[in-house]
């Protein structure tokens, strides 16, 4: 998975701030240093003219001479290490310090990115999904099957396993989800499952409720020119992530906007071959009626549909913590 160019540069951006935060705090402490100790540098200075001297000897093959080196910096460091012992200090307290060591807050190591790097993907994957905090406690850990029964739970049981099979081929495969389901069967809760799988392994994704993105759309669009910037913005951050979810799709208010607005979001995404995930309340035929045929049909041809069993699980969940 790639990150956005924005998403790229926001991260680039903080390790430039980092380096700049650790160059002058390393720049202060020695300056206070050598107020503190002026006998270092001059000795400092005698360091460096005999490591010079050292490898010139070596180029020189004079194998006295390099001996006598060796001895005289063992000498000078020694000296050294004592000086600053004697005012508290270590020869790690004249080095930079770093947020992160091993890539010293460049986020690579050689052409590769380091753990720190992909650690501040999946940070910042997080904050851009708006599931940064419900994804804490809805996720395949806390999933439970002892809210469905009999038949209900084994239909579950095969849910999830396609849930499971969709992070799986991600990469590989490009697939499309329809959860369809009453009022609290799961739908959200399974979404946001899948969210977080993808997410840890750095794969971005963007939550938003129909009335977030139909909300958003129509601000972009008809809020004036400051937002029209903002318009031309949310699209590619729309069609360019990894997953984009769709929740309670057909609560919001429909009308002619959001309609073309919502096929023109699937099928972009489609023909990007960029995986959406989208979850509704309503059956196929109510689907038909309020987004159009055209859109159905899109949604028929290019999404794997799964109607999750049971009723509302928020409802048995209250009623059994007050039993």
């Amino acid at each position: 998975m790639s990150l956005m160019n924005t998403q790229y540069d926001s991260i680039m951006r903080m390790y430039a701030a980092r380096q700049a935060r650790s160059r002058q705090e390393y720049e202060e402490r020695m300056e206070q240093i050598q107020k503190d100790v002026p006998e270092l540098a001059p000795l400092d200075a005698d360091i460096t003219a005999c490591q010079a001297a050292l490898v010139r000897s070596a180029v020189e093959e004079n194998p006295a001479r390099r001996a006598d080196l060796k001895s005289r910096l063992k000498n000078l460091q020694e000296q050294r290490n004592a000086l600053l012992s004697a005012h508290g200090l270590t020869p790690a307290s004249l080095e930079p310090v770093y947020v992160c060591p091993d890539c010293k807050d460049t986020g690579y190591i050689g052409s590769d990115k380091c753990h720190c790097f992909l650690q501040a993907e999946i940070d910042l994957l997080y904050h851009q999904s708006n599931l940064n905090e419900v994804l804490k406690q809805e996720n395949f850990d806390t999933f439970s099957y002892n809210w469905y029964d009999g038949d209900e739970r084994d239909s579950m049981r095969r849910t999830v396993a396609e849930a499971r099979l969709f992070i799986e081929n991600f990469d590989t495969q490009f697939q499309n989800l329809l959860l369809l389901g009453a009022v609290g069967t799961g739908k959200t809760f399974l979404s946001n499952c899948i969210a977080k799988e993808l997410m840890d392994t750095c794969h971005s994704v963007v939550y938003l409720t129909a009335f977030q993105l139909f909300d958003m759309l129509s601000k972009a669009a008809f809020g004036g020119e400051r937002n029209a910037q903002n318009y031309q913005q949310t699209y590619p951050y729309l069609f360019d992530c990894d997953l984009l979810i769709i929740d309670d799709l057909g609560t919001e208010l429909p009308n002619s906007f959001t309609v073309s607005q919502f096929f023109l979001c699937i099928n972009e995404r489609i023909l990007r071959k960029k995986s959406t995930l989208i979850s509704s309340n309503l059956d196929m035929e109510a689907l038909r009626s309020i987004y159009s045929e055209r859109t159905l049909s899109r949604i028929i041809s290019s999404y794997t549909i799964r109607q999750l069993p049971g009723s509302d699980i928020r409802i048995k969940k209250k009623l059994y913590h007050h039993s």
